[in-house]
């Protein structure tokens, strides 16, 4: 019985199939992502977007779609679907009656008599995708017309009919290849059988239409090349692959390759198996380097704040791989050394190494070697902090951290409306400051153990004026919790998750006796059954949906709607302090996530939900975040049950 279960009755109707995608990615950095009726709705939509070193890294979308063609009795019947304003030609979508997920996307047609199957793969370790066509019942003979539509252009851009693309193909064993502009790579589009034509029509489709990108206030609409199509004829029971390749394959292997890869890929058939697949292929190894992707299909790899946050969900959480950690750490402070000890907009992520680095001892590292490798950098982000170092964020005399670049906003809030920051919190931010002391007294801590002593004697006298003033800061009487940040002015009031931040913490600069009001308000202000919402909906700025304008959505965004991501300092704390008896709590406020994975993007976890019930899903489709705080959860649950038995 599948994992994941659709209405079958629905999937022709628009509003239905659009809103569900499809999301993969590989360890190449390559994506596949569009509905699932293969209908892009999306500027990043395609079924092959790759990484590409030579254009700085970033992501290109090389194929947008195929369009697929039955031909019986000499009727043609479209399967494909495309937007042209709120025009929809051809409409394939209306001979949909069946989508399956697992191990592999596809899609099922039925046109009549005809039966017909289309099933999409993309190659784990290769720029890679691959599309095998299956004609399950048929009266007859049936022609099959595959008709590539191709972009060439970066995933955040759009592209337009133009002289300068390079239209001409060459043909390559069993297919034809394209480059429509310098510099990019060959797409080889290759089938594995010869018993085809391709047929040039040389054409572009102007003027497709995005509707998502249309329906929040973006450029909408884009030109693209259709080079001709292929043909071929197929029997009942026969099958064709098509593979989508920056580089030539084997046609022979093709079909082949498919079969394989597919019985290597597992069925899901539990929580923790669809969470592990989805962490895994947020997890990149372009040219060797292993990296964890922010969330696709938007978001870059390599960032240091969501990385710090997942790492040790994906990899030790979720994939008990301290090996993993460790060269994903290593590349990410090889490459961030200039956020880690110089410059950050978000002033509090340098600070969270600390809490990684916690989290692997907790699980096993050996202290005096954790300290030997990664001691001088924490000591040196640590000493970046240090009055006249950082431009951004310094330390006062009175120990706390104060952050301020005017119009900026200095932390993970970091949100912005016409150039201004919906949430600028200029000042001692008291998520900063948590994280700020912890790692000061985790340092000293090591420092004191495992080295000369020379770092915890300069700086337990800053550890002392950080504990002695945190609470006097930031205690607020009248809310009964923490302020969230303290500015000029005094005191915010505002109602957030980041005071949670000063209870996660292993050294909490709290006064103990504080901690039960603070969670009470947390509890009773801010979690819901999607994670844990970024502003308590009493305040007259919340905003329970993220939907609407760019601004619309940028007011949400920080406003009311939900983290998933929050869920790991929550229940960290619920369970420290309640212990195994709170398993079951914890089992409820992670359970819904798993109703929501038919849709949005299909068996992945969403970077956002709707404050407001029922809690729909934004933001990125497939979030590191989110999923790496689930993966955290699940491994506190099972530790807390086996202590419970």
């Amino acid at each position: 019985m599948a994992f994941l279960k659709f209405n079958k009755a629905e999937l022709v109707n628009l509003s239905y199939s659009l809103k569900r995608e499809i999301i993969s990615a590989n360890k190449t950095g390559a994506y596949c992502n569009t509905s699932i009726v293969t209908c892009n709705t999306r500027r990043y939509h395609g079924l092959l977007a790759v990484t590409l070193d030579r254009f700085g890294g970033d992501k290109y979308l090389l194929l947008s779609s195929v369009d697929e063609s039955l031909q019986v009795g000499g009727m043609q019947f479209n399967l494909g679907i495309h937007c042209y304003g709120d025009i929809y030609e051809p409409r394939g979508h209306k001979y949909v009656v069946d989508f399956d997920s697992d191990p592999v996307p596809s899609i099922t047609y039925k046109v009549g008599q005809i039966v017909f199957r289309k099933t999409l793969l993309l190659v784990p370790d290769k720029d890679q995708v691959m599309l095998k066509y299956d004609l399950l019942e048929a009266p007859s003979s049936t022609t099959l017309q595959l008709r590539p539509f191709l972009a060439f252009r970066n995933i955040h851009s759009l592209t337009r009919q133009n002289p300068v693309a390079d239209t001409s193909f060459r043909e390559v064993p069993d297919g034809v290849s394209f480059r429509m502009y310098d510099n990019f790579p060959d797409l080889a589009l290759q089938l594995n059988s010869s018993a085809f034509k391709f047929v040039p029509t040389p054409c572009w489709y102007n003027n497709v239409t995005y509707s998502d990108e249309y329906r929040r206030g973006f450029d909408c609409t884009e030109d693209l090349f259709m080079p001709g199509y292929f043909t071929l004829t197929l029997k009942k029971g026969e099958s064709i692959v098509l593979s989508a390749s920056t580089q030539e394959v084997n046609p022979a292997s093709i079909k082949r390759k498919f079969n394989s890869i597919v019985a290597s890929t597992p069925t899901i058939t539990n929580h923790r198996e669809q969470l592990l697949r989805c962490a895994d292929f947020l997890i990149s190894v372009h040219n060797g380097r292993k990296k964890i992707n922010a969330g696709l299909s938007w978001m870059y790899t390599g960032l240091l704040r969501e990385t710090l946050e997942s790492i040790s969900g994906f990899t030790l959480y979720g994939k008990n791989d301290p090996s993993e950690f460790e060269e994903i750490l290593d590349n990410l402070i090889a490459d961030d050394e200039e956020r880690l000890y110089h410059r950050t907009t978000q002033v509090e992520a340098p600070l969270l190494l600390a809490t990684v680095l916690q989290d692997y001892l907790e699980y096993g590292a050996d202290p005096a070697r954790l300290w030997s490798k990664y001691g001088k950098v924490l000591a040196e982000v640590v000493e970046s902090y240090s009055p006249g170092r950082r431009k951004e964020v310094t330390m006062h005399p009175n120990g706390l951290l104060w952050a301020q670049m005017d119009g900026v906003a200095l932390s993970w809030m970091n949100a912005y409306i016409n150039g201004w920051p919906v949430t600028e919190r200029a000042g001692y931010q008291v998520e900063t400051n948590s994280l700020w002391y912890n790692a000061v007294c985790f340092a000293i801590e090591m420092d004191t153990k495992y080295s000369d002593g020379a770092f915890a004697s300069k700086w337990i006298p800053v550890r002392e004026l950080i504990r002695d003033n945190f609470t006097r800061v930031f205690w607020n009487a009248r809310n009964n919790c923490l302020a969230d940040y303290v500015d000029g002015y005094g005191q915010n009031g505002d109602i957030r998750p980041n005071q949670l931040f000063a209870l996660w913490v292993r050294y909490s600069p709290l006064d103990e006796e504080l901690a039960p009001a603070v969670m009470r308000v947390i509890a009773n202000e801010l979690v819901t059954t999607r994670g844990i919402r970024t502003l308590s909906p009493r305040h007259t700025k919340y905003k329970g949906v993220y939907e609407g304008s760019q601004i619309e959505r940028d007011s949400a965004y920080h406003q009311g709607c939900t983290r998933p991501s929050l869920l790991r300092q929550y229940t960290d704390v619920c369970f420290r302090i309640k212990g195994s008896a709170f398993c079951k709590k914890a089992e409820w406020l992670v359970e819904g996530f798993f109703e929501d994975l038919n849709k949005h993007g299909v068996g992945v976890f969403s970077e956002l939900y709707d404050g407001d019930p029922p809690h729909e899903p934004h933001g990125a489709i497939a979030s590191a975040t989110s999923t790496a705080a689930l993966l955290s959860v699940y491994y506190q649950l099972d530790k807390y049950k086996e202590a419970g038995k």
